[in-house]
């Protein structure tokens, strides 16, 4: 993993970064054009020449990066114009699912990798090569974060952002209770303990439309062998249910019975536990660097840090792992060709994204650059997103190449998800949690 430089309070990042049939289709995707608004697969001259479609309902809260680089592209580009169009994830993954099946794919958009291997395997996304050569910028990503969007010689995706993942932790909280910073499993366990023995929570969670919100806990995996046994599994020539997984979901058991996580984990959306940890009712919360200027901004933000996750005594491999690695992909959709002006946009807005004037707009939303370039950061106006800088950067720490549920199809991530909360709520054991998942791979 790569290292950054440490000096006068701030982070200089180095040159080398880590990080159905047709109609059916078309009926399916009316129907949820009529359910949840607006179909992002349909741009007008009148609200936009083209549209990028995302996994958060509300971009401008949820993701203000993303939202404040179309802002600046479309001020730049007024003949240009790109439309956000927002859906929680599930929705999402399913609309362009449908729209890939009825050529009705939006301009721009985020998607799971798994999806778009598949997208790229029938031809439906553009190939991003030339688009990155025209301007030089293919020179300006590691290796690493370009490969795994590639098949053959087609570069089907782009890196969406740094994918930096665990816990972000209340260090009043810790303190006011005399508990340290935890390193390790049996660490966490009696944090988790001595918390809710004080009546507080330890750790927020919010599953409600937001199950794939188990970042830290998918890291956990990698701790247990997950990213090499991975591509067996797939290949079933192994199990996911195997010992050393079921050792992990096992450990969450634990937790969930020591009172590891909220009673209304289960009603709770990701958003409302956020603001659960926001507003100091927890001493911990599961998320990522892109909730890094939030948490910055809120009461409790000069007493954050923030923690990769635990290491296990009984895990596999190497423990000292930070998830660090490319995001899922952004893609284009292969009909823009057909349309030399939207071409025209699509390449524009991605040769914008990854300049270095794109990459600042990331970094000044607290989100880590996906190129070469190398900004600064000022650790006294922004401490968490330092934080999160300073756990990813340690000189003994690596990160997998991919988080676990981006390798896999859909289904079996969603199942992932649901067997990690399955267990965190009570309603599933550990063994029926594996099995879950590998019913998917079947």
């Amino acid at each position: 993993m790569s290292t950054m430089t440490q000096a006068a309070g701030r982070f200089c990042f180095p040159r080398t970064r880590r990080l159905a049939s047709t109609a059916t289709a078309t009926a399916l995707a009316a129907a949820m054009v009529t359910a949840c608004g607006t179909d992002p697969s349909q741009g007008s001259a009148a609200d936009g020449l083209i549209t990028l479609a995302m996994h958060n309902p509300n971009v401008q809260q949820q993701d203000p990066a993303t939202y404040e680089l179309v802002q600046a592209f479309n001020a730049k580009n007024p003949t240009m114009k790109i439309k956000i169009v927002g859906r929680p994830m599930e929705q999402h993954q399913q609309q362009m699912t449908i729209a890939a099946q009825s050529d009705t794919l939006p301009e721009v958009f985020w998607i799971y990798n798994a999806l778009a291997q598949t997208m790229a395997k029938n031809g439906d996304l553009l190939d991003l090569k030339p688009v990155l050569a025209e301007k030089n910028l293919d020179a300006k990503f590691a290796p690493h974060m370009l490969s795994g969007f590639r098949q053959g010689d087609v570069q089907y995706g782009v890196p969406y952002q740094a994918l930096v993942t665990g816990f972000y932790y209340n260090k009043s909280v810790l303190d006011k209770h005399g508990i340290p910073v935890p390193r390790t499993y049996d660490d966490l366990l009696a944090a988790v303990k001595k918390l809710k023995a004080a009546g507080v929570v330890p750790i927020a969670q919010g599953a409600n439309n937001s199950s794939f919100s188990v970042w830290a806990f998918l890291t956990m995996l990698d701790r247990f062998g997950y990213e090499e046994k991975y591509q067996a599994i797939l290949d079933k020539k192994q199990s996911y249910d195997n010992p050393e997984f079921l050792r992990l979901y096992q450990h969450i058991e634990e937790l969930a019975e020591a009172g590891a996580f909220p009673p209304n984990m289960t009603t709770q959306t990701y958003t409302q536990a956020v603001a659960s940890f926001t507003a100091g009712q927890t001493a911990f919360l599961d998320s990522g660097v892109w909730d890094a200027a939030k948490i910055q901004e809120s009461p409790i933000g000069k007493h954050v840090g923030f923690w990769a996750g635990p290491t296990f005594s009984d895990g596999v491999g190497n423990q000292n792992l930070v998830m660090n690695a490319p995001s899922a992909p952004l893609v284009a959709s292969a009909a823009v060709k057909d349309d030399p002006k939207k071409y025209e946009a699509v390449k524009k807005f991605l040769q914008f994204y990854y300049s270095d004037e794109g990459q600042q707009i990331l970094v000044e939303n607290a989100q880590p650059p996906v190129t070469t370039y190398v900004p600064a950061v000022d650790k006294a106006k922004s401490s968490v997103f330092w934080a999160v800088l300073e756990e990813a950067a340690k000189p003994e720490w690596t990160s997998p190449k991919a988080q676990p549920d981006l390798v896999v199809p859909a289904e079996t991530a969603n199942a992932m998800y649901d067997s990690i909360y399955g267990v965190m709520s009570g309603a599933m054991s550990p063994k029926e949690a594996v099995r879950l998942v590998q019913r998917t791979l079947k």
